[in-house]
């Protein structure tokens, strides 16, 4: 009976919480058109809810044209700097020199404004797939080093001491203890990095490309069309949100082994 009671609770608690966001974005959406309404705001300035909703159904096709390159960019981007995060916060994390030398580096080359590296990646790499997946990659990189070394320094210390007891080498130690106690670290860095992994593509596509909803956000807003902005903006914003529930789901399947 407190098994169901529980369940029932649990469930309660997550309709209620649905409904509480239902109700505070349709008031958004409400207050929005409502202000632009009585306001007489210039569509140009600031188009009402239903125009962008309008532009939405009506530009689907080039929404999803655009929408599917950026996707691409930014899985690539995301996915190139998950695996070089990893390796990195293990060389510094294992490697004393490394620690002494590239982490230095690394917190360097952060401190640079992505954005005023683009134009050099634009150069360097054109206009092509592959600038915005390293513009992608350069934003995503960073956090998911720092968090999976975070997780790696945090290993409880008893826990150590009981591998060292039982004698377990350095890889066993490493796979069945830093591992399992690293991945929540990591997949909280992947949670702020997959938001910036989109950003990093949609900067490239605003220094130049030839497509994307960056360059498609660039067209609308040279032509004044508001309403296509804002619905490519809405892209953009459903897109990372996407991909941050896919990180997130992931997220609930690895978290018990850091507790086991």
């Amino acid at each position: 009976m407190r098994g169901m009671s529980r369940r029932s609770t649990t469930k309660g608690g997550r309709a209620r919480g649905l409904l509480q966001g239902v109700a505070f974005f349709a008031t958004l959406a409400v207050v929005w058109e409502g202000s632009v309404r009585i306001f007489d705001i210039r569509s140009y300035l600031l188009p009402p809810l239903s125009d962008v909703i309008k532009e939405v159904i009506a530009s689907r096709a080039l929404l999803w044209q655009h929408g599917i390159i950026t996707f691409n960019e930014v899985v690539l981007g995301f996915i190139a700097a998950a695996i070089s995060g990893v390796m990195m916060a293990a060389l510094v994390f294992f490697v004393p020199i490394a620690r002494r030398t590239v982490y230095p580096l690394l917190i360097g080359l952060q401190s640079i404004p992505k954005v005023g590296l683009a134009p050099l990646i634009i150069v360097w790499f054109g206009y092509g797939l592959n600038s915005k997946v390293i513009m992608s990659f350069l934003f995503a990189f960073f956090p998911i080093v720092i968090s999976t070394l975070g997780g790696l320094a945090g290993t409880p210390e008893h826990l150590e001491e009981h591998f060292r007891a039982l004698r377990a080498s350095r890889w066993v130690t490493f796979w069945k203890l830093r591992v399992p106690s690293a991945l929540p670290s990591f997949v909280d860095g992947c949670k702020v990095a997959m938001p910036l992994a989109v950003i990093g593509a949609v900067v490239g596509e605003f220094v130049g490309s030839n497509d994307g909803l960056g360059n498609l956000i660039l067209l609308a807003t040279g032509s004044s069309r508001s309403s296509l902005t804002f619905a490519a903006l809405g892209a953009v914003t459903a897109m990372s949100l996407a991909l941050f529930a896919v990180v997130a789901g992931f997220g609930r399947l690895v978290w018990w082994r850091a507790q086991s």
